[in-house]
């Protein structure tokens, strides 16, 4: 049997890190077989070490929101790479960038760290700085980062490798963490009621994508608004995955905008830093006045606002104008119509959601409205599905619990390739179901 130049590359990561990985649902642990390692990227295609081209629908987990090695991007980095990569100073960049953001979102004030942990962790000390108590309430199966105190019942990556709960985290980290089914007013209504004046922040993500994609209902993220301000407490709105990739504004734009509230903070990441290492966090002018050096709440990072990721960030949201979105919206239009008639013929039961232009595909007929849900689906199926994809060209994200993403970059060609791969994925699925 031929050694694929993959499985050997696996073979070799794996005696140096653990898993082989450096991110664990990479390791294709949900779904078997060999990760794929990936030598180049252009528009949206993937190269592997093989040679194989293949259709992205991970996009770096939402980062390359306009595909890959985009021209301007690329050629915007070059010359900041050119001028240096890291000077520990203030850079002009990172100002322009935080202009940008404070411009599409209801933030007042921001700033830049490297990582999405890294911004959640940073806005619940804040958080917790600004209002003197020590609870936060956050939902089963939303991921804030593998920050301690988030990490009970984190979605995604714990539910796709089957970890239970959060070995290395001790009790007392946790202890302050009130975690409800998602959607839940009634467990809301009664945490506060209960726990109001200990609670710092409510942190949720705008729409969950970390067990799959799970729209809030209309009025919900408003109703956690006003629950927080009627007790003292933040509202916390993580934007990592949603922001500027469900909308121009991010799932802000989506509902907060037509509502008429704003959240005391919102974190941010991926799509920002156009897919180099960048996150940030901000809010309410008041709030972030309390991070030193201007305020009491310390919270430093050598490469925040990298002159290299700011200036990719900065470049990929001025690109990133309506025709952006509309584009976006068309061709997951497009993918998700396909995949309904490929599923349907073939006898699957799927649902399909939506946030933006951000979807997913559940291996089962019920609607997925918290993480409970999302657990009911058949990973069986979709581990079928996922490898018949594969084999036919397209990269899907390898777990069942993950939302797809799309660049503006996913033309005729690679669209084509998706829908063509469909109908057979579809009857993998329905040989290995077991609904």
């Amino acid at each position: 049997m031929t050694v694929t130049a993959s499985a050997a590359l696996f073979d070799r990561a794996s005696a140096v890190t653990p898993g082989g990985v450096n991110s664990p649902v990479r390791a294709f642990a949900a779904v078997g077989g060999t990760p794929r390692f990936i030598t180049s990227a252009q528009g949206a295609w993937l190269t592997d070490a093989d040679g194989n081209r293949l259709v992205d629908l991970v996009c770096s987990w939402g980062p390359m929101l306009l595909g890959h090695a985009h021209p301007e991007v690329v050629a915007a980095v070059t010359a900041a790479v050119a001028r240096g990569t890291s000077y520990g100073t203030p850079t002009v960049p990172e100002v322009e960038l935080a202009e940008e953001l404070v411009a599409r979102t209801p933030i007042e004030r921001v700033r830049f760290v490297s990582s999405g942990t890294e911004a959640t962790m940073s806005a619940i000390r804040l958080a917790r700085g600004v209002t003197g108590r020590d609870m936060v309430v956050k939902f089963a199966g939303c991921y804030h980062g593998h920050v301690d105190a988030l990490l009970a019942a984190a979605g995604s990556g714990l539910a796709t490798l089957g970890v239970p709960g959060t070995p290395g985290v001790p009790a007392s980290a946790t202890g302050e963490t009130i975690v409800l089914r998602y959607g839940d007013r009634a467990a809301v209504a009664q945490a506060f009621a209960e726990h109001g004046p200990q609670i710092a922040a409510l942190i949720t993500e705008a729409a969950p994508g970390n067990m799959g994609v799970v729209p809030p209902e209309p009025g919900f993220n408003q109703f956690l608004a006003d629950t927080c301000r009627a007790h003292g407490a933040l509202f916390i709105s993580d934007e990592v995955m949603t922001g500027f990739r469900a909308s121009r504004e991010g799932q802000w734009g989506l509902d907060g905008k037509q509502e008429g509230w704003t959240p005391d903070l919102i974190t941010f990441g991926k799509v920002m830093g156009g897919g180099f290492p960048a996150a940030a966090f901000g809010g309410r002018a008041d709030v972030m006045a309390h991070l030193a050096p201007e305020g009491p709440v310390y919270q430093a990072g050598t490469l925040a606002g990298n002159p290299i990721a700011t200036t990719a960030g900065l470049a990929t949201l001025r690109l990133a104008d309506d025709s952006v979105y509309a584009g976006l919206n068309a061709a997951a239009d497009t993918l998700t119509a396909a995949a309904i008639d490929a599923l349907t013929a073939a006898g699957v039961p799927h649902r399909v959601q939506r946030s933006g232009t951000m979807f997913s595909i559940f291996f089962t007929a019920a609607p997925v409205r918290h993480f409970d849900d999302a657990q009911t689906q058949d990973v069986a199926a979709f581990g079928a599905f996922f490898h018949a994809m594969l084999d036919r060209g397209v990269h899907l994200p390898p777990s069942a619990f993950e939302a797809w993403f799309l660049s503006a970059a996913h033309d005729d060609e690679a669209l084509q390739t998706v829908l063509d791969a469909l109908p057979a994925a579809a009857s993998a699925a329905a040989a290995a179901g077991g609904n």
